[in-house]
């Protein structure tokens, strides 16, 4: 079926120019009509008009390249990438969220509780039977710097305070495997009732079987003294310094630098001695006698440990020696407030001796060797707890503690 000019144009829309053009077609045929009827020649066929692009049609109309098949099936089956970056962002995420719920963890653990005799039991049946295997040894303890309890909540730092040392010797009284406690003290004391905590856990370890030597290092003064009065056996190197057997309280008194600065203070209290001993005004006489019968009171408390803990002592030498002063570990030696001469070995031997040891191994609990590890990385990390605790004690208090 042949399409005539008129057909094309009902079936498709053309174009102003494409009109033009078939206008031009019609008229150039008319003339061939003409010219072959003149000359008798069949009329010539009728050019058929060329197919209409698209775009032409819908000039506003833009085709999509079309996909292979072969390719769109194969889009089709490929599973879901994951890119580097996908991956390590997926970790980050993980590591964010679990370090969120440990946070909240944390902040919403319970407080410290004292344990009951239950717990107490279950907890000494673990221990013994995560140490089965372990054989019977000694448990060494380290008593380093001023005895306090520690300010520092840092998760990173090293716990040293008397709560520590006092719960590092509870943990030793309760293992089977534990046969003695060596005591190694490097320490100028400390607080009263922070040295009489620790005093008091050794006087209990004791009581359970367990044999305790002290050995005293370059300096077990004043408290670090007292503590070792709860030892069986003290060994401290001939050049030690230790004694210094006495309490000691500090104030201070501004008001000069306050009157040159031109501060006044005027506390307000609910008695006389409410602000006794404060740094603004000088302490009157009554106020001297309030403290000096409470540093007279501790001071008989210390007393008493070393005359309980070094019975061997003459009381005259007992009374001479313990006014405050320090003397050196040989002085100590010939005196009895020690009963041997050495270090680490010496100290080692005679745990082992006393608790029946011929091969005394030292026991570490788990995770204090990893844990120290990490500490000694940092050199200064020691110094600056001291020098922590040691700001704590600029607050008044009642103190064993040998300060130059």
């Amino acid at each position: 079926m042949t399409m005539n000019t008129e057909d094309w144009k009902d079936a498709f829309p053309t174009s102003p120019n494409q009109d033009k053009l078939e206008k031009t077609w019609e008229k150039r045929l008319l003339e061939n009509e003409k010219t072959a009827s003149t000359l008798g020649l069949p009329a010539p066929l009728k050019p058929q008009p060329l197919p209409i692009p698209q775009d032409v049609v819908h000039p506003t109309r833009v085709q999509e390249p079309q996909e292979p098949k072969q390719q769109k099936t194969a889009s089709a089956h490929k599973g879901p990438s994951f890119s580097g970056r996908s991956v390590w962002s997926t970790l980050l995420l993980l590591a964010f969220v679990v370090s969120s719920v440990c946070g909240v963890m944390l902040v919403l653990k319970p407080g410290v509780s004292c344990p009951t005799a239950k717990d107490a039991s279950e907890k000494a049946a673990l221990v013994g039977n995560l140490n089965k295997k372990a054989q019977p040894g000694i448990a060494w303890i380290k008593i380093r710097g001023v005895i306090a309890e520690s300010n520092d909540s840092s998760p990173f730092s090293r716990n040293q305070g008397a709560s520590s040392i006092a719960k590092s010797i509870r943990s030793a009284a309760e293992d089977k495997n534990v046969k003695a406690i060596v005591l190694d003290i490097n320490s100028p004391g400390g607080t009263v009732a922070s040295v009489q905590n620790i005093y008091g856990e050794l006087q209990k370890a004791k009581q359970q079987g367990k044999k305790i030597v002290a050995l005293f290092r370059d300096v077990a003064a004043s408290g670090g003294f007292y503590v070792a009065m709860a030892a069986d056996k003290i060994v401290a190197e001939p050049g030690t310094i230790t004694g210094s057997v006495g309490v000691i309280m500090q104030t201070s008194n501004l008001e000069g630098l306050f009157d040159k600065l031109g501060i006044k203070i005027t506390p307000i209290t609910s008695g006389k001695y409410k602000d006794m001993g404060s740094y603004a005004r000088p302490m009157t006489d009554a106020e001297k006698a309030l403290l000096q019968d409470m540093v007279s009171e501790t001071y008989g408390q210390f007393f008493a440990a070393v005359k309980a803990g070094r019975p061997n002592v003459k009381p005259e030498d007992l009374t001479e020696y313990t006014d405050g002063r320090v003397f050196t570990g040989e002085r100590a030696y010939k005196l009895g407030f020690i009963d041997k001469l050495g270090g680490e070995e010496e100290a080692c031997l005679l745990a082992g001796e006393l608790a029946g040891l011929k091969d005394p191994k030292i026991l570490t609990q788990r995770g204090e060797g990893l844990r120290e590890f990490f500490f000694s990385l940092g050199s200064g990390m020691d110094s600056r707890a001291l020098a922590k605790q040691l700001e704590s004690l600029t607050t008044p208090s009642v103190s064993y503690l040998w300060m130059n």
